[in-house]
């Protein structure tokens, strides 16, 4: 066997390897390997991370750019054809719907078994089983029955149930959106989080109340800890910025004390001043602009037309429904999350005929381009850490985010000069550059910065029952 080269199983011919990407600046942040590597490929596995010169049967020559684990999005509500190649060019490897989460699970998985583009996967979701319950005529998100009224007794333990068996189907979760649903009782939620504590895995909540007037995000956090505390779950806090605006330091400072006190639980952000949301939700029920820090109908920017919004137009338009980016997050507490070593990096995006926020497509690389490499926010290893190995330490995958022998082989190609976001509010349908190769299970989905036709690796990521 060579020096410094490692591989999976007994040592192979040098031209086993199916694919070598070669010359590269391998950065791991699981491991904290940072050097010049050559890595092999057999299959969908890495097979080999090696000083020495390796040959296989194709080649990607990554002399100049950083090689790091492909990019895990938590918090990824498109789920679609069109929304996989946004996210391969943004470095996205497996995108995750874990807030509002599916239901029914099984059938969502079989729809994208073999057609993906990247990894898929989902948490069983009490806002879909609520909807179902209750007859909602909503489709992402409740817009009548499940919003209407509080849920009956034998409701919450069909609600319930539902949740249960997509757990049973191998949901990675369970999502939770109590602010869309802000009837849903204290001990509806409670029970959630009794299933999770049960079954040893994580709820993925967007908490029930936001922003500084009480009860506010303190108020909401608060709520999750409580019920942490009191079942034993693990939980995870979506968006954390969007949620708690100025009250994000506070936030972050009780989820860190939460965390040294041995509770597991953890956050995400995503590096934009904005949050995007459907008008037709019970985010803008009366009261709307106090929870969301005191902003105007003119912070409202209609998603189909990039139009701002008035009082005439708000009426109008959440009548109708739609995705709307709502601009109320300071810049200093993104900068604030981007920096803060405990929080990670997730989009919560969605594009619909190239319509929606900026975030679905250029995430990944605004964090790389404008908080590493510009601002200085946080270093390159630091930035990747929080996009590869804590969200799939949170998944509880040691295969996933990692340059590692035997982990999955997906892999991101970046320059670190060049990687930028081209996204906008009003162009949202724009992919990021400086990301010239994507590798998913050890298929190339970008090449040459351009997405590979009629290739679909992407796996299923499944949670054992």
């Amino acid at each position: 066997m060579a020096a410094g080269c490692f591989l999976l199983g007994l040592a192979a011919p040098a031209q086993d390897f199916d694919l070598v990407i070669a010359n590269g600046r391998v950065m791991d942040p699981a491991s904290n390997l940072d050097a010049a590597r050559n890595v092999g490929i057999r299959g969908a596995r890495i097979a080999a991370i090696s000083a020495a010169p390796l040959r296989g049967r194709s080649t990607i020559d990554a002399r100049g750019l950083i090689v790091a684990p492909g990019f895990i999005d938590l918090h990824q509500h498109g789920q679609t054809e069109e929304n996989y190649r946004f996210k391969a060019r943004d470095g996205v490897t497996t995108a995750l719907e874990m807030e509002v989460g599916v239901s029914p699970v099984a059938a969502w998985y079989a729809a994208r078994e073999g057609k993906s583009l990247i990894n898929f996967g989902a948490t069983s979701g009490h806002l879909p089983a609520r909807m179902a319950v209750m007859h909602d005529s909503g489709t992402l998100l409740p817009r009548d029955g499940a919003i209407e009224r509080p849920a009956t007794a034998p409701e919450q333990r069909q609600i319930l149930a539902l949740v249960r068996r997509g757990l049973d189907e191998g949901a990675l979760g369970i999502g939770l959106g109590i602010a869309y649903v802000p009837l849903a009782s204290r001990e509806e939620i409670l029970q959630l989080f009794r299933l999770a504590a049960e079954r040893h895995t994580a709820v993925y909540v967007h908490m029930r109340n936001s922003g500084p007037v009480e009860p506010g995000a303190v108020d909401g956090l608060q709520e999750l800890i409580a019920n942490a505390a009191a079942t034993g779950a693990s939980v995870h806090v979506v968006h954390i910025t969007s949620v708690s605006l100025r009250e994000t330091p506070v936030n972050l400072a009780i989820i860190r004390g939460a965390r040294k006190r041995g509770l597991d639980v953890t956050t995400e952000a995503y590096p934009y001043t904005a949050g995007m949301t459907d008008l037709s939700s019970e985010i803008f029920r009366p009261g709307w602009q106090q929870r969301q820090g005191g902003i105007s109908y003119h912070d409202l920017q209609w998603a189909a037309t990039g139009e701002r919004l008035t009082a005439e137009t708000f009426a109008r338009y959440r009548k109708q429904g739609g995705m709307v980016a709502v601009h109320s997050i300071p810049e200093d507490i993104v900068r604030l999350a981007m920096a803060d070593p405990m929080v990670m990096i997730a989009s919560d995006g969605i594009l619909d005929h190239g319509k929606g926020h900026p975030r679905a497509a250029g995430t990944y690389a605004r964090v790389l381009g404008r908080y590493v490499r510009e601002e200085h926010a946080l270093t390159l290893m630091e930035a990747l850490r929080k996009m590869t190995v804590m969200p799939a330490d949170r998944l509880g995958m040691k295969n996933l985010g990692r340059i590692a022998v035997g982990a999955n082989a997906d892999i991101t190609v970046f320059d670190p000069a060049r990687v930028t976001d081209r996204a906008t509010f009003t162009n949202p349908a724009q992919y990021s550059e400086g990301i010239p190769y994507v590798v998913v299970n050890g298929v190339p989905v970008v090449r040459g910065g351009d997405v590979v036709e009629g290739v679909e690796p992407g796996h299923a990521v499944r949670r054992k029952p």
